[in-house]
């Protein structure tokens, strides 16, 4: 397998401007549009978007720089495989640019996000399309299994997404049924040829003999889905996480793109979130801290209970291993840790204050910072087990 700096012709330390550049080179070098029936051509646009795929994700290209493509097998980060040129046109476009006003892309191949070669497969890939996910703690910390409801361009069932009415095409008058449309220019360079999407026909080379009155020759309307998404357990706020099909039908039959879930998290009232680590906040009273007592304390897994130890001051932490949530990518778990607070009572009955007197005047209630007093720290390092 070969090594993806290799493929894009870069070192090691180049920057994301000059990843990008490396593979916008790459992929109109060895685009299928330019390179017609060449297996060789069109295997090196599969890796070269392949490489970028890996390469400008920091997380990917960290686990490739140590492990090499091991890392990206073994749960460090799985990469992409393309095995259909078509799924390199999401990576592309995202380059190239997806607006249709003289973009590269649009220069060179005829319109943003084909999916097709010149005189090929009918229709056009869909848009992607992106929906925030709220997810609990406590389903972050499972994993879970969740449906989402997307409005999004659904396919036309009228005319069976071709958008024509019974389906009959005629043959492009302007295009001769290529698809595209040749421009000859002489600029500085010399003289140029380029090629674009037929306006027309919009690069399938047919028009529809009648348009569909549903979808008005799309060959899809407004509609919506419902789509089941697994989350792993241990996903971040902002995390995306891409279903293939999920987005908008594509047009005239063209494939669904993708539909991207962001990671919402819903602000847990026990539970403070630290990275893969939890904290929760536990009160005592003063005699408890100062006799030690037990407490029952939430988890992600149920009630636990822990020992607090007599003498314990207010601000130390208990750690239990392993109760905290798993990393997505290494399989991992975090801690959770109780901070113990010393409940002080606001107000205090005539023999509570006059017994209170008493003990304040005993030399072991005077306060000894310098003997008890730990750093942050050596406070984390304290077990619960």
């Amino acid at each position: 397998m070969r090594d993806y700096y290799e493929i894009l012709g870069i070192g090691r330390d180049a920057s994301p401007e000059v990843l990008k550049q490396a593979y916008r080179k790459e992929a109109l070098k060895y685009h299928p549009d330019r390179n017609p029936g060449d297996a060789e051509a069109e295997t090196k646009f599969k890796e070269a978007a392949e490489a970028y795929e890996v390469l400008s994700d920091s997380q990917k290209r960290a686990n490739y720089d140590r492990f090499g493509h091991a890392g990206l097998r073994n749960g460090r980060g799985q990469g992409p495989r393309f095995t259909d040129v078509n799924d390199v046109f999401s990576t592309f476009s995202d380059i190239f640019g997806s607006s249709g006003h003289g973009s590269i892309f649009d220069e060179f191949f005829g319109g943003p996000g084909r999916s097709r070669r010149a005189g090929g497969a009918r229709g056009r890939r869909g848009e992607a399309l992106r929906v925030p996910l709220s997810l609990t703690l406590q389903e972050i910390a499972e994993g879970a299994k969740k449906r989402i409801k997307v409005h999004k361009k659904v396919a036309c069932e009228r005319c069976n997404a071709t958008g024509a009415d019974g389906g009959v095409f005629d043959r492009c008058d302007r295009c001769g049924g290529s698809g595209e449309v040749r421009e000859a220019r002489n600029t500085i360079m010399g003289h140029v040829v380029s090629v674009r999407q037929c306006s027309r026909c919009g690069g399938e080379g047919r028009a529809a003999r009648k348009i569909c009155r549903t979808c008005n020759g799309e060959g899809r309307t407004n509609g919506q889905d419902t789509i089941s998404v697994n989350i792993p357990a241990g996903v971040v706020e902002g995390m995306a996480l891409k279903v293939r099909g999920g987005g908008n039908a594509g047009w005239r039959g063209g494939p669904a793109g993708y539909l991207r879930v962001e990671i919402r998290e819903i602000e847990d009232e026990r539970f403070v979130r630290e990275g893969h680590d939890i904290y929760h906040n536990a009160f005592v009273s003063f005699p408890d801290a100062a006799l030690g007592t037990e407490l029952e304390v939430p988890t992600l897994k149920g009630k636990a209970r822990i020992k607090v130890d007599p003498g314990t001051q207010s601000g130390k932490l208990l750690r239990m291993r392993g109760r905290g949530l798993v990393d997505v990518n290494t399989g991992r778990s975090g801690d959770q840790f109780i901070r113990i607070h010393v409940w002080t009572p606001r107000s205090l009955s005539a023999d509570e204050k006059r017994v209170l007197g008493t003990l304040r005047r005993s030399p072991a209630f005077a306060p000894r910072p310098e003997k008890d007093q730990k750093s942050f720290f050596n406070r984390v390092k304290d077990v619960f087990s």
